[in-house]
């Protein structure tokens, strides 16, 4: 069951991304098609075909390496000095098949009788911007949908009023006797374990006085020595009392906020306090968000993407280091499709229950919000204006807007179109850069992958 579970899991997710291309490739094709651009192809996918079919003048299909998509529009650059007027260059929005294009130089086609004036180049500024801008707009609009439903049917996790109960000690030892002998033979419990307390409990009274944070279990417990005090907690929904006596023990300091008190010279100072043998966390759970919240959660969604994002080459450091000197993998190191992949399947399997709750509703509404970052992400990166990315053909439609209306305010003549495949060198090295990124994350997912806590 846990391995179908784990298949489920990637599965789910896999769908969720090649849907996810092919509205994103939908947002090119409907504005294209729109304005009148000739399409000649929509593909979902890479490398071989697998499956086509031809409707009016575009061919659709799947390709076999199901990692992007493309449209293929005739007319994507201007005419190269001298070159035949009746020949077209057709280029793809989708960024390793521009590469390929221009690499086997098969992007001239024949121009069809009344194409003169569909193609991609002579668009308006603004067409163009919008054709180019669809796709990650598509992938914004998803996200938005996802995350929408998500907030306000689910709810995002939220601190709630009272404390966890993270462990339980099961004797008093010093820690010199510990070091020597990690068994409890003939050490005296310690008062936690003696009243019964459980690791899960939630703590919410501590001698009748409530408890907000886990802090507090702390602040309330620590003057009690030797005193009989009642806890209150939620056990499998149930409340109960305990009593506990919590006894004098040395242990290191920590201030009110629940931050470690230093001495001068930065060594945690030690106090002489009330004890129980517990350590607390925070209590989560998961609060459904009125519609009004959800544009600042969108917001902040968006601002972590980006902040995430530039960050990269700075993260991908300590990414070479987990794949070839086994440091351990930073939580916030980026994935490849691999590792959110595998993400995804430890979910489904129950393998991050203590994250992600235990429930199958729980599993699902992750994997949609997994689907939701990750066309965020998508519609985020998309944006940076360098080629081959959809932000680097907006760059030069406004470049080129630019252009025509400072002529225009100069009274000189039109410049004529951008030709932006002048800047495929930049596309080639941008490429190259995120290919080699990706193997380098593919590679780390494999074999030192990211733990979050499974």
């Amino acid at each position: 069951m846990t391995v179908l579970a784990y298949i489920v899991g990637v599965l789910v997710l896999a769908f969720g991304v090649a849907a996810s291309i092919a509205l994103h490739e939908v947002g090119h094709l409907a504005p294209a098609k729109r304005f009148g651009v000739r399409v000649t192809q929509y593909m979902v996918g890479f490398g071989p075909t697998v499956w086509s079919r031809k409707r009016g003048e575009t061919e659709y299909g799947i390709k076999a390496i199901p990692l992007g998509g493309y449209i293929r529009m005739i007319g994507m650059f201007p005419p190269r000095a001298g070159q035949d007027p009746t020949m077209i260059r057709v280029s793809s929005t989708g960024r390793f098949s521009q590469l390929a294009d221009e690499a086997r130089k098969a992007s001239l086609e024949e121009m069809r009788p009344g194409d003169e004036h569909r193609v991609f180049y002579k668009l308006p500024v603004h067409r163009k911007v919008i054709i180019m801008l669809g796709g990650p707009f598509m992938n914004f609009v998803i996200g938005t949908v996802l995350l929408t439903v998500l907030v306000t049917a689910h709810g995002v996790l939220a601190l709630q009023d009272g404390a966890r109960v993270a462990s339980v000690a099961q004797c008093v030892k010093t820690v010199e006797q510990a070091r020597t002998d990690p068994s409890c033979a003939g050490a005296p419990a310690t008062p936690a374990n003696a009243a019964g307390i459980l690791p899960e409990d939630e703590i919410r009274t501590i001698n009748g006085e409530p408890v907000r944070t886990s802090s507090d279990v702390g602040r309330l417990v620590r003057p009690r020595v030797d005193q009989p005090t009642e806890i209150g907690i939620v056990r499998d929904g149930t409340e109960q009392t305990l009593t506990v006596t919590p006894i004098l023990n040395t242990l290191p300091a920590y201030d009110d906020a629940g931050q470690p008190i230093l001495d001068a010279d930065g060594t945690q100072k030690v106090v002489e306090t009330g004890y129980l043998g517990i350590s607390s966390a925070g209590i989560l759970d998961y609060e459904t968000q009125p519609l009004t919240a959800v544009p600042g959660i969108i917001g902040e969604n968006l601002w972590r993407t980006a902040g995430a994002i530039v960050k990269i080459p700075q993260k991908m450091v300590g990414v070479w280091n987990a794949a070839f000197s086994g440091q351990e993998r930073d939580i916030e190191s980026p994935m490849s499709v691999v590792g959110v992949g595998r993400v995804a399947g430890e979910v489904s399997a129950g393998k991050l229950d203590g994250i992600v709750g235990e429930s199958w509703g729980d599993k699902a509404w992750f994997l949609v919000m997994l689907i939701a970052s990750l066309n965020f992400m998508l519609f985020v990166f998309n944006l940076i204006p360098l080629l081959p990315l959809d932000g680097g053909h907006v760059a030069g439609a406004l470049w080129e807007g630019t252009k025509k209306g400072w002529a225009r305010l100069r009274g000189n003549p039109d410049p004529g179109h951008v030709d932006v495949a002048k800047a495929l060198p930049v596309a080639y090295a941008v490429s190259l850069g995120l290919l080699v990124m990706s193997v380098l994350l593919i590679y780390a997912d494999l074999v030192n992958p990211i733990n979050l806590g499974g």
